[in-house]
């Protein structure tokens, strides 16, 4: 059992005297009690702040950093919504500053104290700290190879390559080497491997400035381009430049657009930025997505335009003139394309909810000259099919899990790849290549890269995992469990062989429910390690995600979004229910679209869990759309300036549902200060809303990580010690000793 008497009067003393010594003074201007974020009254014009400066109270028995409120009142469509915490929506603002500094003191408080957190570091750093190298890949024109490699006393993977297969390896690019908080993203050879084009990325902030690398000389390029969020797609047959995408500068386009207006242009090596063309835009909707590449043989150029849920695409060959050539317009839904060998192949659901293939001939591209080539199938999800070495492997999501199926050109199954059990692979390699490579990976099979010899249909091991690990007595399940509407839903559950289904055991539930994301069974060392302390591992399939086709996604999003909530809390109820756990042993946690997940369950059943751990994300669902690059989402989630969407929204938005005097779960809610996806102002006004409203339960805590971003920080050890952060959270308020 946890040693809690003792822990939790550190914790209290600890709290207590960072409170003590933290903006007390600034609580002697409160005047009044502020309305409750979400509170409808006509007390005040739309938009226009109070005068009044309040100071919310501490309800609970934790003495929370004060949090000044300044009542905000918006109109929408006629309900007025006052919202206190909109000061905190400026980063840049210093006082905000300040309160996030408090904030983050008194996490650490409570966190750097609790015993779990050392354990999962040294227990981090075994897991993820080893030698590795990825698959060579060879160029398209040419004896070269380039493959990725990571020693186990560096924190970051380096890109190098050789002449020849068995020549002496060659170190291109080691960001080993830079600031810690710089990272290599983006690199793309060129097709005889001369070449490097490659991005720098500074502590997570997705916005790569590419730069290019002559291996012959050794020198760095005097080329640049234009924009920001520079990313290279395809290198030009001979070499002599390539096609990339960008992101308008702040001062070219409209105040606040600069995060839209993604256009695709092509560059000349040794011209001036200033000489780049672009090749693919749209001059209305500053939403769309573009990308031109250049398909594997060289012949020919593919343009693509999409946004999440559709796109389209064009074709031309390479060096004519004039437009490209419609394959497949109108932006409804998505389309997939493989030209090869005067054959254009084309996955799309439309009209087929889990995917099918079309094939025809390269000059016969109109929709009526389209062949069946592998037809819809009637339960499982097309996923994606790879083209190489003369045949085309097709990966299929089966009840969650991967199934990939072989065909030849003339459309003949020919047989099922053999995997080594339930789980998850991917299959990669080059239609002008031999080698076929598989990844597979499955809560109890660590991630291993296989050789695939279709020849003889065997598989050879490659590279295994590089730790040894224990997975002998861990156990998955698969289990099927009604929504509150009747809909079966499948759900993973993973754990110890000796699992006793006594009601007691501590529960990490996961999930994440949207934009056609699947959540599969793959092998995860954060969830061994949650096994190793003795609890279950659970992860449901819910709607909005991939798993079950574009139905299953439409099921979930827009109007239907309150659907993966309901999916989600009837997983924690059948787990409780099946004596798996019960509520005071049960963690959540989610990140991104998942933070949204396990935030609108908090609000909605704060009785079902203990402790909830809330990543990177969005909560005031009213207003995401007016933050950087969100109002894309609308295709996911709706904009509240839409009459309707605005009604929905507003009822589930977490943020908006916080009620007053509820006892809510402990709760951390982390951000990122470099997130180039989710601004950290969610995290930041939803740890004061349940902190003024809770009543009793808690603690309520932030973390907003520097140098870091979407996906945490850019070094190993940033990464364990963040990870081990949020786990020793969980670990604590389930009373799970660090074994």
């Amino acid at each position: 059992m946890l040693r809690r008497p003792l822990v939790w009067i550190l914790i209290l003393a600890l709290v207590t005297a960072v409170a003590a010594c933290s903006g007390r003074q600034k609580s002697q201007v409160a005047t009044e009690t502020a309305p409750s974020a979400g509170a409808a009254t006509q007390a005040e014009a739309p938009g226009a702040p109070t005068a009044a400066v309040t100071q919310s109270p501490s309800p609970t028995a934790y003495d929370y950093p004060p949090t000044k409120q300044i009542p905000v009142s918006d109109d929408y469509h006629g309900t007025i919504i006052v919202d206190p915490y909109r000061w905190l929506e400026n980063a840049d603002d210093p006082e905000v500053v300040a309160w996030t500094e408090t904030e983050e003191t008194f996490t650490h408080s409570i966190i750097d104290i609790m015993p779990q957190k050392e354990w999962l570091i040294s227990r981090f750093d075994v897991l993820w700290r080893y030698d590795d190298e990825s698959v060579p890949i060879r160029v398209l024109a040419g004896d070269r190879l380039f493959y990725w490699t990571k020693n186990k006393d560096e924190e970051k993977w380096a890109f190098v390559t050789r002449e020849r297969e068995g020549a002496e390896p060659q170190v291109v690019l080691d960001p080993n080497q830079w600031d810690p908080a710089e990272q290599l993203a983006g690199v793309r050879p060129s097709r005889a491997g001369r070449f490097v084009a490659y991005g720098t990325a500074h502590g997570g902030d997705e916005n790569p400035i590419v730069q290019v690398l002559d291996l012959e000389t050794g020198d760095i390029l005097p080329d640049r381009l234009r924009g920001w969020k520079q990313s290279v797609g395809s290198w030009l047959p001979d070499d002599s430049g390539f096609y990339y995408t960008c992101k308008p500068l702040a001062e070219e386009v409209p105040e606040g657009e600069h995060e839209y207006w993604h256009s695709a242009w092509l560059h000349r090596l040794g011209t001036s930025t200033e000489q780049d063309v672009k090749v693919f835009s749209h001059d209305e909707v500053k939403e769309y997505w573009h990308s031109v590449s250049v398909t594997e043989d060289g012949a020919y150029i593919v343009y693509y335009r999409g946004l999440f849920n559709a796109n389209d695409l064009w074709y031309q060959r390479t060096g004519s003139t004039g437009k490209p050539t419609p394959l497949a317009v109108g932006m409804t839904d998505e389309y997939g394309v493989d030209i090869i060998d005067g054959k254009i192949l084309i996955t799309t659901n439309a009209d087929a909810p889990r995917k099918m293939v079309y094939i025809t001939d390269v000059d016969q591209p109109e929709r009526e000259q389209w062949r069946v080539f592998i037809p819809e199938d009637p339960q499982d999800k097309l996923e994606h099919i790879a083209a190489i070495n003369g045949l085309i492997y097709a990966r299929y999501s089966h009840n969650a899990f991967t199934q990939i199926k072989i065909y030849d050109l003339a459309g003949n199954y020919l047989r099922d790849l053999p995997l080594p059990t339930i789980g998850t692979a991917s299959v990669s390699g080059r239609w002008s290549q031999p080698e076929v490579w598989v990844r597979f990976s499955s809560f109890s099979f660590p991630t291993t890269t296989f050789k695939y010899h279709p020849d003889r249909d065997e598989l050879e091991v490659y590279r295994e995992f590089p730790v040894e690990v224990d997975v002998d007595d861990v156990v998955a399940e698969q289990v099927w469990y009604e929504s509150r509407d009747g809909t079966p839903i499948s759900m993973f559950i993973v754990h110890r062989k000796d699992l006793q289904r006594d009601g007691t055991n501590p529960t990490l539930l996961g999930g994440y429910g949207g934009f056609d994301i699947s959540m599969r069974p793959r092998f995860s060392t954060s969830a061994l390690v949650w096994l190793e302390a003795g609890g279950v591992y659970a992860i449901p399939n819910l709607r909005g995600g991939g798993e079950y086709g574009r139905e299953w996604h439409e099921a979930g999003m827009l109007a239907n979004k309150q659907n993966v909530f309901d999916d989600f809390i009837a997983a924690a109820e059948y787990l409780i229910a099946q004596g798996y756990t019960s509520a005071a042993k049960l963690a959540i946690r989610g990140g991104s679209n998942g933070g949204l997940l396990v935030g609108a369950a908090t609000v909605q059943r704060p009785d079902l869990f203990r402790v909830v751990g809330c990543g990177v994300p969005l909560l005031d669902m009213v207003n995401y759309h007016e933050f950087g690059l969100a109002n894309i989402w609308a295709e996911e989630y709706g904009s509240s300036e839409d009459p309707e969407q605005f009604e929905y929204l507003y009822k589930y938005s977490p943020y908006h549902n916080v009620k007053e005097g509820v006892r809510y779960p402990a709760f951390i809610v982390t951000g990122s200060e470099n997130d180039a996806r989710v601004d950290p102002l969610h995290a930041r006004k939803m740890t004061a809303r349940l902190q003024a409203a809770d009543s009793g339960g808690g603690p309520i805590c932030l973390l907003v990580r520097k140098a870091s971003g979407h996906g945490g920080g850019t070094t190993i050890t940033t990464r364990i010690a963040q990870a081990a952060e949020e786990r020793a959270f969980l670990m604590f308020f389930l009373g799970m000793e660090a074994p």
